[in-house]
């Protein structure tokens, strides 16, 4: 079935969807998005996302595209046409279309918003869960605002480019001192040889991924603690378990850092357990 985009106003076959040369998006990657997942046919966690979206949203001084209420009603209506059932929805909002100058627009633009939605396959991520994945760490090298969710990712490319290279499936960004930052597009977890749950705290330093945010209810509902504190790469490697985090792998398994197997090399019971519950948990808004 051939798939449908949400482009300014207008619902168009994906294949054509398309925006203006001097979209401030394509030319400064001036905006923002969201990625929300779809299981079971409900959007997971709208509210938190949509939260975010509007703190994205105001430090960068965009306005909305259109009102809350309407995005939602879009972001619902391109799941149905596109009939997805388990996969993502991702929206996008820039500043809009202005005669290219690095400063903003004199004249007030509208901003341009995108949303499409794709299928994904949920018994190939629970193979994946079941397996675990491989990450990598890579210096970190990306601009000190990481908390706005901007479409601004080229480093986040680049390393995730050089984990698939690497035969990994995520790439961490570690400070000077060795400390985990988080992922290139999830947020970074360990269980202490204790049961701790431990990831860093979501300052300006890492994204407050929606994911980890549900995490924690998760967590608390399953009587683990959770502490908020960096933790180093050596520490990792020497950890009861370690996971990530992110709308498009929910909490997914590590198993190897860097060449070294976490604990056994397999999926532990804290992160399994996690995932199990998440759904029951999360927000679920039918799509």
């Amino acid at each position: 079935m051939p798939r449908t985009a949400y482009v300014n106003g207008r619902y168009v076959p994906h294949a054509r969807a398309a925006v203006h040369v001097e979209d401030r998006g394509y030319q400064f990657a001036d905006g923002v998005y969201e990625v929300c997942e779809v299981a079971r046919g409900h959007i997971v966690d709208m509210t938190r996302h949509l939260d975010r979206l509007a703190r994205s949203l105001g430090e960068l001084s965009i306005a909305w595209p259109v009102s809350r209420a309407a995005l939602v009603t879009i972001m619902r209506e391109v799941v149905r046409r596109n009939r997805v059932e388990d996969g993502l929805v991702y929206l996008q909002v820039t500043r809009g279309v202005a005669s290219r100058d690095h400063v903003f627009p004199v004249k007030p633009t509208r901003p341009a918003l995108v949303i499409t939605a794709k299928r994904s396959d949920p018994a190939a991520a629970a193979s994946r869960a079941e397996n675990g994945v491989k990450v990598i760490t890579v210096p970190e090298n990306r601009w000190e605002r990481v908390d706005i969710k901007t479409i601004g990712l080229l480093p986040n490319v680049l390393a995730r480019q050089k984990a698939k290279e690497a035969g990994a499936a995520e790439a961490w960004f570690v400070d000077d001192d060795g400390t985990v930052k988080e992922g290139a597009a999830t947020n970074a977890w360990i269980v202490t040889r204790d049961g701790v749950l431990v990831t860093r705290p979501a300052d300006r330093g890492i994204l407050r991924g929606i994911t980890r945010a549900t995490a924690f209810d998760v967590a608390a509902k399953l009587g683990y603690h959770v502490e908020e504190r960096g933790f180093t790469v050596e520490e990792a490697q020497a950890a009861r378990e370690a996971f990530i985090t992110a709308a498009t792998t929910v909490i997914m398994p590590v198993v190897d850092i860097d060449g070294k197997p976490v604990a056994n090399g397999h999926p532990g019971e804290v992160a399994t357990s996690l995932r199990r519950a998440f759904f029951d948990v999360a927000e679920k808004t039918p799509a």
